[in-house]
This record gives structure tokens, C-alpha cells and sequence, in this order.
């Protein structure tokens, strides 16, 4: 009976280790994850989305031992810490490309004060709409599984305890950024286009007529125009935008589409 009790006592503290040290890259990824670590997600909801996605990585990765004294304890919680926040700024960086396409397409169009207060963060015009639908459509299309094998494999990327060589965090973070502002300025290329043949198209008419005010009669043409292609192009942006983060999240090291 003793020597059971013991086994059971083993068993119990080593998986209760092992679950803290998994929270401490879940919890840490979660703050930054998209939708589910949104400022307007209470705090509370946040902690439950944590201990989900621990249950959920925790049985996939091999066992984790408990720190040997203090002083290994707080590095690896620092180590875990800061994995978890690298693998949720790469999640984090997907956002903020919906929010600069929509502001290339604003400035574009004159729509830059459309709905610029609406949202928690300060989001200009189109920035917004297409916030609210890209991470709806991420969520529907298996956001929090694809997280989960994201978190799984972070493991073989970066083994439980190990400080990740800070010139290669580096240049994959600068390589994803150049890759998101990319792809940004894709998704909003035909606002742009549009806006250099509607700016074009001015300066010929202000030429031809120049006591005509151009201004007055092509403010109304660029604003509908805008709204024109922000209806028919929504789909075909988003469509690009989470294929782009599902391929991230299958392999994050291969950024090149």
C-alpha cells in the first residue's frame, strides 16, 4: 500500500510539472494569439483558453522533469516565457497586416475616417472591417486547432529548457516582417491602382478644363469607387490573408509563398 501511495505521489507531481511548464509557453502564446488574446477578451476567459490548450499539448510532448533548485526553475520559466511570446508575436504579426492593408486602402481612397474609432486599438477605416472578418473566418476555419499543433510542434523546433540563438529569432523576425508588410501591400494593391488612375484622371481633366473644381466632382466618384472594391475585393483579400496563416502555422520556419 505504501509503495503504491508513493508511485501515485511520483506520478501526480511529476505530471503536475510537466503541466506548469507546458502552461508557461501555452499561457504565454494565448496572450498574443489572435481572437482569443484580443484586449476585449476578459482576463478570466483568457486563463481558461490557457489550461484548454495545456490539457490539449500537454499528453503530445515528452514528459517534463521538475527543476532540480530554484535558480533552474527561473531559467526555464524565462526560457519558456519567451518561446511562447516569439511563437505568439509570428500568430500577432498576421493582425496587424490586416490592419496596415486596410490603411494603405484607406489613405488610398479618402476613407481613412470610416469607422476609425470602432475597435479597441486604433484602426483606420477599412482596417477594421477587415479585423473583424479575417479572424472570424480564421476561427471558422480551425484557428484553436491549428494553435494547438502549432504548440505541439513549437516543441521540436524548440526543445523543453533551450535558449533559442538570438541572431536566428532575429532574422526570422525580420524576415516575417518584410513578409507581412508584403503581403499587405498585396492585399491592398487595387486600391492603390485605382487611386493612381483616379489621381491620373484628374490631373488630365484639371489640364483640359482647369476652371472646372476636379475636387468637388471626383471626391464622390474615389469614396463610392472605394466602397466599391472593398465589397467585391473583401473576399479575395481574406481568402489570401488566411491562406497565408495556415501555411504559417504548418511550418513557420518556410515564409516564402
Amino acid at each position: 500500500m505504501i509503495a503504491v501511495s508513493s508511485e501515485l505521489e511520483v506520478a501526480l507531481t511529476t505530471g503536475l510539472w510537466h503541466a506548469a511548464m507546458v502552461f508557461l509557453r501555452v499561457g504565454a502564446l494565448v496572450s498574443l494569439l489572435p481572437a482569443f488574446g484580443s484586449r476585449s477578451v476578459p482576463s478570466r476567459v483568457k486563463l481558461g483558453l490557457a489550461i484548454a490548450f495545456s490539457a490539449v499539448v500537454a499528453p503530445a510532448v515528452p514528459v517534463i522533469a521538475a527543476p532540480v533548485d530554484v535558480l533552474a526553475l527561473g531559467g526555464v520559466a524565462m526560457s519558456e516565457v519567451g518561446i511562447g511570446l516569439a511563437l505568439g508575436f509570428g500568430i500577432r504579426l498576421f493582425v496587424l497586416v490586416l490592419q496596415t492593408a486596410g490603411s494603405i486602402a484607406a489613405q488610398a481612397t479618402s476613407l481613412s475616417q470610416i469607422l476609425g474609432g470602432a475597435g479597441v486599438e486604433p484602426v483606420p477605416a477599412m482596417g477594421f472591417v477587415l479585423v473583424v472578418g479575417g479572424l472570424a473566418l480564421a476561427v471558422m476555419t480551425g484557428l484553436h486547432v491549428r494553435a494547438a499543433m502549432y504548440l505541439i510542434a513549437s516543441y521540436d523546433l524548440f526543445p523543453f529548457a533551450t535558449i533559442p540563438d538570438g541572431r536566428a529569432i532575429s532574422g526570422w523576425g525580420v524576415n516575417q516582417i518584410s513578409q507581412g508588410f508584403s503581403l499587405a501591400f498585396l492585399m491592398a494593391a487595387p486600391f492603390v491602382i485605382a487611386s493612381t488612375i483616379y489621381n491620373l484622371t484628374l490631373g488630365v481633366i484639371n489640364r483640359a478644363m482647369p476652371q472646372l473644381m476636379v475636387a468637388f466632382v471626383g471626391a464622390p466618384v474615389i469614396t463610392l469607387g472605394g466602397l466599391f472594391l472593398l465589397f467585391a475585393s473583401t473576399p479575395v483579400m481574406l481568402s489570401v490573408w488566411v491562406d497565408a496563416l495556415n501555411h504559417f502555422l504548418q511550418n513557420p520556419l518556410d515564409l516564402a509563398r
